[in-house]
């Protein structure tokens, strides 16, 4: 679920303009899950470009506390949530942790780094939600920590089904600065891409495991 409908327009072409959002439907790019696919999001690039950043920055505090309410701590997704979780953090004034994949194999075992008491209000900011398998091992981490996730922010989701299956198996309220459906639209009206690259990126949405570049 998007915050609105202007923010995700905006924040689409913000991505697009500094190519953390690459389309190219003709040469499609490999994920490290061995998918193929027309679109590559890399939205660390944000952090580079100070007025994006403080954009992203400054939606995500006001509609976190939106919807939310201000929370105890916001915590970041390792690692391509951090830079900008710690951003959002210093804005709204909270405490800031960042979570692991998977535990540290030495020293104190940590998964969660940084101070965070049990009963505490957290909210998760993610980067990018894909299938949201890593995305909800970060909230199951900090549930066993016995603090209480509020929800999940994101700056881009691709919105595939099985994301949305995902969240609403673990009960996570996820909202998003814009997601693939205004990614599309912003695009198409800004000459990005043409009417026939615009099919194929929609075909690829629908069963991007199997999906090969024509």
């Amino acid at each position: 679920m998007i915050f609105n409908k202007d923010t995700a327009e905006k924040t689409a072409e913000l991505l697009l303009q500094i190519n953390a959002i690459k389309l190219n439907p003709k040469n499609p790019f490999s994920w490290a899950s061995g998918w193929k696919s027309p679109i590559y999001c890399d939205n660390r690039l944000t952090l580079s470009f100070p007025a994006i950043r403080n954009y992203i920055r400054e939606e995500f505090s006001r509609n976190i506390e939106k919807k939310f309410g201000k929370p105890d701590v916001i915590a970041g997704v390792a690692t391509g949530a951090i830079g900008i979780g710690i951003l959002v953090a210093e804005y709204m004034g909270l405490p800031f942790v960042y979570v692991r994949p998977e535990p540290k194999k030495h020293g104190r075992q940590n998964q969660i780094e940084g101070f965070i008491q049990k009963g505490q209000n957290v909210v998760v900011v993610e980067d990018l939600i894909s299938t949201g398998n890593s995305s909800l091992m970060a909230v199951e981490a900090l549930k066993e920590a016995e603090v209480h996730v509020k929800g999940m922010v994101a700056i881009f989701s691709y919105g595939f089904q099985v994301a949305e299956e995902n969240f609403k198996n673990a009960n996570v309220e996820l909202f998003t600065l814009s997601n693939y459906e205004n990614l599309l639209h912003l695009a198409v009206s800004k000459n990005y891409i043409n009417e026939e690259e615009l099919q194929t990126l929609q075909e690829w949405r629908l069963n991007p495991s199997e999906w090969n570049a024509k």
